[in-house]
């Protein structure tokens, strides 16, 4: 590896693949949704291609609307990367689980008990998002304002992350001579009494083999940067132009500064989605055959939703209507706010029509790049050296044959250039994505006793976190 900064990989997991019409090129999509083989092989794929880890995003609650016209994630994602563990050695295991909804504890003994059973594998993705569907299905009566959700997000994950740390292994003394197996006075039990939730005790679940499970966050806000920079190891998050990359990367490094942390030690993953062809003709056409088989009157509907306008106010072959989408923007959702600002970024930078912001938005704002391994290696390598991102997590068009061009030419492009591992540098994913072993009472260990911190800790912000 060359003195330049190691580039580190994710896949976001969906069977069929993250283009809403990969399904229809398969040739049996009906059970893809639920089929472990299929999960399987995405899984030693990537592996093969020595990619940090796997992502299972979730989102809590019933059917969203979109599960109405694509495959959705149908399987609980800790399940199906406990399944994933098995047939696997080295890639990481990124669980997602609201911070909202259920008991921390419960959350605390899950991840910890897949850390041991993938050998130091496991990391947490928290979210914090409240869909309508997610109330309905914890009975759930209203929605909680932005104060309250990350006051029981900060309070969810220091009960966590606390639980985490209470069973250090060396209480595990099993004397057989003083019948003793477990130690009581080297636990480190937690008693928690917060506004939201309440823990005392430790954990049944020992220190996991990494120290603390890699702790990952997503999402763009003000809010969600103060508490990713406070909490994680790594945010994924979406930046679609450099620009706005490097200062979403130069805010978050100064806050987790700010927070006494090495900020080295919190890794920037934007979305990514590659799709890649031998020449870029090649590459364009692959994209524009799946783009022609897209719902396109639904996705118009979709932003015109984001832009609070009427779906007849987007022609799909006229420039977009600027003067309609500033004059409608007090109208904007609050959770379009963010997609709204990322894809109008794009279209004014790239001149775009209605139907190439729509062909544009693929994964709900995530940046797309179209072209050879050659040409997306280097644009990979950019964002790096231009500290816009410690690497990407990567969206596969279609699933298996788009990971396996990542895997067999795009990563071989980043290896040439001496910024992509040969070999995976240890056995669990904190080694691999080269953070440090988290030591139970470290400067990042929560707080265990007593009052939470001031809700001054988080900046204020009405914009939500992306999930």
């Amino acid at each position: 590896m060359s003195e330049k900064k190691a580039i580190r990989l994710g896949v976001n997991v969906l069977a069929s693949g993250r283009h809403d019409a990969a399904w229809k090129t398969l040739p049996n999509p009906a059970t893809i949704s639920t089929d472990i083989d299929e999960f399987v092989k995405i899984a030693q794929v990537a592996e093969r291609g020595l990619i940090d880890a796997l992502f299972l995003a979730d989102g809590p609650g019933g059917l969203v609307p979109e599960a109405y016209s694509r495959p959705w994630r149908a399987l609980d994602p800790l399940t199906l990367h406990a399944a994933l563990s098995q047939v696997t050695q080295h890639i990481g295991l990124v669980v997602t689980t609201t911070t909202l909804f259920g008991h921390p504890y419960t959350v605390a003994r899950q991840i910890a008990s897949l850390d041991h059973i993938s050998k130091g594998r496991a990391a947490w993705n928290i979210i914090t998002s409240q869909a309508p569907v997610a109330q309905a299905a914890y009975g759930v009566d209203h929605a909680f304002g932005q104060e309250d959700r990350y006051q029981r997000a900060r309070e969810f994950v220091q009960i966590v992350t606390g639980l985490w740390d209470s069973f250090p292994g060396e209480a595990v003394i099993a004397d057989a001579q003083r019948n003793v197996f477990v130690d009581k006075q080297l636990l480190r039990p937690i008693d928690v009494q917060g506004t939201h939730f309440r823990s005392a005790g430790a954990l049944s679940t020992p220190v996991s083999p990494q120290g603390r499970p890699v702790i990952f966050q997503a999402g763009q806000s003000e809010d969600s940067k103060a508490f990713g920079a406070r909490w994680a190891d790594a945010l994924f998050t979406g930046q679609r132009i450099l620009e706005n990359g490097q200062k979403f990367y130069a805010d978050v490094k100064a806050l987790a500064k700010g927070f006494g942390r090495n900020p080295d030690q919190l890794l920037v993953m934007p979305g990514l989605f590659p799709i890649l062809g031998s020449t870029e003709a090649e590459a364009n056409r692959r994209k524009d055959e799946l783009d022609e088989q897209l719902d396109h009157e639904g996705l118009r509907r979709e932003l015109a939703r984001h832009f609070a306008l009427d779906p007849d106010d987007l022609p799909f072959d006229l420039p977009l209507p600027y003067d309609k989408i500033d004059a409608a923007e007090p109208n904007v959702p609050i959770a379009s706010r963010w997609h709204r600002r990322e894809i109008l970024n794009e279209a004014r930078l790239r001149n775009w029509t209605v139907r190439q912001a729509v062909r544009g938005n693929l994964v709900g704002g995530h940046r797309v790049i179209v072209g050879t391994p050659e040409q997306v290696a280097q644009d990979i390598i950019h964002w790096i050296d231009q500290q816009a991102a410690d690497g990407f997590n990567l969206n596969i068009d279609v699933q298996t044959s788009g990971l396996q061009d990542v895997v067999d030419h795009l990563i071989p492009e980043l290896q040439k250039a001496g910024r992509y591992r040969r070999e995976y540098e240890g056995s669990t994913l904190r080694e691999n994505l080269g953070l440090i072993h988290a030591n139970a009472g470290s400067t990042n260990a929560s707080t265990r006793t007593g009052a939470f911190a001031d809700s001054s800790e988080l900046a204020r912000s009405t914009e939500p976190a992306a999930t």
